[in-house]
């Protein structure tokens, strides 16, 4: 049986700390989970925390080389503990509010702790220093639709354009520099994880995030996109494996097959493709599972716990 998800990957990456416009940073580490960082006039904002307090200060060091301001906001693309869990971190950097939309705190009340067990079995390097997290990370700050925040004279607009990677998604766009910070609502040259996602609104939610034109784009995973060429690539990067993948269990389902036959269905048609990517064959049995599950009439994604997690992979991998 291959190794369950990604306890096999243990070799660290290389991090880079790139300045992307006069006030936008992206943090990111050869398709480990990406940060952002926009630094105001008066004070900072950091877009996903890193897995833990302890991993959250390499980022805080980072920031420190470049500014002493505070660090105000911590804003959460979505509830994932990748993403939240070193939250605690910065509230010895001056954070006052930690911001998420209404759908992520739903998602953290109802399957914050299952998840949070669940992603640390999955994937132990990106939780070094667990024993420092404190718990459950809690927002501060719950918007519905729009929230719109100035760090001094820079307009900073954090939006929920739509469900796809979870049902709370969250981009930060910087509209005067044209940046968007848009969690793994896209993803580029990386595995695309879906096991929480609404997969037949998900490309929708693309093309509202695509017709705000940025020039510059920080997907969840991969490298920060430079251009706007190179944002609309990683945006149809992650509509072709979304669509890819829901199509073909879509018609797996339609066909009366099971799920290990719809697994082999996706693996034939998205191996060619996206094979090689990083933290692909971690990716797909939980993204099938639930293209499985969508196309079945289960809209509302069921709760990954770390005893499901070791259930469906033992089914589709032995």
């Amino acid at each position: 049986m291959t190794a369950f998800a990604s306890r096999a990957d243990l070799a660290a990456k290389a991090v880079t700390f790139t300045q992307l416009s006069e006030n936008c940073w992206a943090y990111t580490a050869e398709g480990d989970p990406n940060s952002g960082v926009i630094v105001g006039d008066d004070a900072c904002m950091v877009i996903d925390t890193t897995a833990t307090p302890a991993m959250a200060q390499d980022l805080i060091a980072r920031i420190r080389s470049i500014t002493d301001k505070p660090i105000k906001y911590v804003v959460l693309s979505h509830y994932h503990a990748v993403r939240v869990l070193g939250a605690s971190a910065y509230f010895k950097e001056g954070a006052t509010e930690v911001i998420a939309s209404r759908g992520t705190w739903d998602l953290i009340v109802e399957r914050g702790e299952h998840d949070m067990k669940s992603e640390i079995e999955r994937f132990p390097r990106l939780f070094a220093g667990v024993e420092t997290v404190p718990g459950l990370t809690w927002p501060t700050m719950v918007f519905e639709r729009d929230l719109t925040l100035f760090l001094g004279k820079l307009e900073v607009r954090i939006k929920h354009i739509g469900p796809g990677h979870t049902q709370g998604d969250t981009i930060v766009w910087v509209p005067s520099q044209e940046v968007i910070f848009s969690g793994d609502l896209v993803e580029y040259n990386a595995g695309v994880y879906t096991g929480d996602a609404h997969l037949e609104a998900w490309p929708r939610t693309l093309e509202a995030l695509r017709a705000l034109k940025p020039k510059k784009l920080v997907p969840g995973r991969g490298p920060a996109l430079l251009t706007p060429e190179e944002c609309d690539q990683g945006i149809e990067y992650t509509r072709r494996w979304v669509t890819d993948l829901y199509e073909t269990a879509r018609k797996g389902v339609a066909q009366g097959k099971d799920l290990k036959q719809v697994f082999a269905d996706v693996r034939s048609v998205m191996d060619p493709v996206f094979g090689q990517v990083f933290i692909y064959e971690h990716c797909l049995p939980f993204d099938v599972s639930r293209a499985f599950d969508e196309a079945s009439g289960v809209k509302h994604p069921r709760i990954w716990t770390a005893e499901r997690d070791i259930e469906m992979w033992k089914a589709l991998q032995t």
